[in-house]
């Protein structure tokens, strides 16, 4: 049996059930993802560049075929120029004679005092190689100049100028002073073992032999002086004596030349017998001007210093080493020089400047010897 339910309530209970059901909606707030924590990633300094530092010059020994001779002299005002613009300790010691059994004691000393390097002009190019090598062996950078050591006992050799272009240098002046290029001529050397006098002559004897320009020329003899101005002076005189037909004295060293010519001056042959060779602006503007020797040449001896100087300093901080086909550059008083190592590690300082009255003058003070 069913009951009813009572109109009121059940009004009532709809109202309640309705109100239920039409209550309003909740809207509900977005889900925040939350960010990822990023850990910055540590600030890496960079470690600073170190540039290696260059080896320090340390000392460098000059040694001269000999000491307080004018040339050499003016070699070592150029190669202490370059110690001033490039770093290093300079110091020239030698033999006061051209006497290569004088000066292996000093290479000798120095090698035993680790110089950085020795630059030398050789004496007698065989006499003081196993010295050279010895310190070579103990690290020790060896430089030529002037007058080369034997082949093996240098790292680079410095030559004034080419060899061979030298020697027809030579020839072609006393070509110059011999009439119509025609007489005797006769060498006064430097010591007999002096390896750039030796190649200068074979040179002379090359151009002689190979030039039908020079067929009136005849080579008659070569004499020693030994660098010595009385020796030099006694050789002059010799060649005087011992050829009176001679036309021309041709003499490759500063010291013989200028005994030459004073020997000719003397004899008052001025104007019969000349001279002609290497010698300084100084030591030959008299007798240039005088008629005794019209035409001498020379490279620039500063110039020659400071590039052996140069090549020192380049061998000890690794710049070059000694091997064919290196380049570097030279930075003069006069300006930059490119130069390239040529065979047997030889580098030529360049060609030889010819000096006459006409240009004499000028050449006397800026040479400073």
């Amino acid at each position: 049996m069913f009951h009813r339910v009572p109109r009121m309530a059940a009004a009532a209970a709809l109202v309640f059930v309705m109100a239920g059901c039409s209550s309003a909606a909740v809207t509900t707030a977005p889900v925040v993802t939350p960010a990822p924590v990023v850990t910055p990633a540590p600030v890496v300094t960079p470690a600073p560049v170190v540039t290696p530092a260059a080896p320090a010059i340390g000392s460098v020994v000059m040694i001269p075929k000999q000491v307080n001779n004018p040339y050499f002299d003016v070699a070592f005002k150029g190669a202490q120029q370059a110690a001033t613009d490039l770093g290093g300790t300079l110091t020239q010691v030698g033999p006061s004679a051209a006497d290569a059994t004088q000066q292996i004691p000093f290479i000798q000393t120095a090698t035993t005092q680790k110089a950085s390097a020795i630059i030398v002009s050789a004496d007698d190019a065989t006499a003081i190689a196993p010295a050279l090598q010895a310190a070579m062996a103990a690290g020790i950078k060896v430089v030529g100049y002037d007058s080369s050591p034997a082949k093996g006992a240098y790292n680079v050799f410095v030559n004034q100028a080419d060899t061979a272009g030298i020697g027809k240098g030579l020839v072609d002046m006393a070509c110059t002073e011999a009439p119509s290029c025609t007489g005797e001529i006769a060498v006064l050397s430097a010591a007999q073992t002096a390896t750039n006098q030796n190649a200068w002559i074979d040179a002379m004897k090359t151009t002689l032999a190979g030039d039908t320009k020079y067929a009136g020329l005849k080579l008659v003899a070569t004499v020693y002086g030994n660098d010595d101005p009385a020796i030099s002076t006694t050789q002059a005189q010799a060649l005087l004596s011992a050829h009176p037909n001679l036309k021309v004295i041709v003499s490759p060293t500063t010291v013989g030349i200028v005994a030459a010519a004073q020997v000719v001056k003397a004899k008052n042959l001025t104007g019969k017998v000349f001279v002609t060779g290497l010698g300084t602006p100084k030591g030959m503007v008299d007798f240039v001007k005088g008629g005794q020797a019209p035409v001498f040449a020379l490279w620039n001896v500063t110039d020659l210093g400071y590039l052996a100087y140069a090549v020192a300093v380049d061998l000890i901080n690794g710049t070059i080493k000694g091997t064919v086909g290196e380049k570097f550059t030279v930075k003069f008083a006069s300006g930059s020089v490119d130069y390239t190592i040529g065979a047997d590690g030889v580098v030529v300082l360049g060609p030889p400047f010819v000096f006459d009255a006409k240009n004499i003058d000028q050449f006397v003070t800026s040479f400073g010897f």
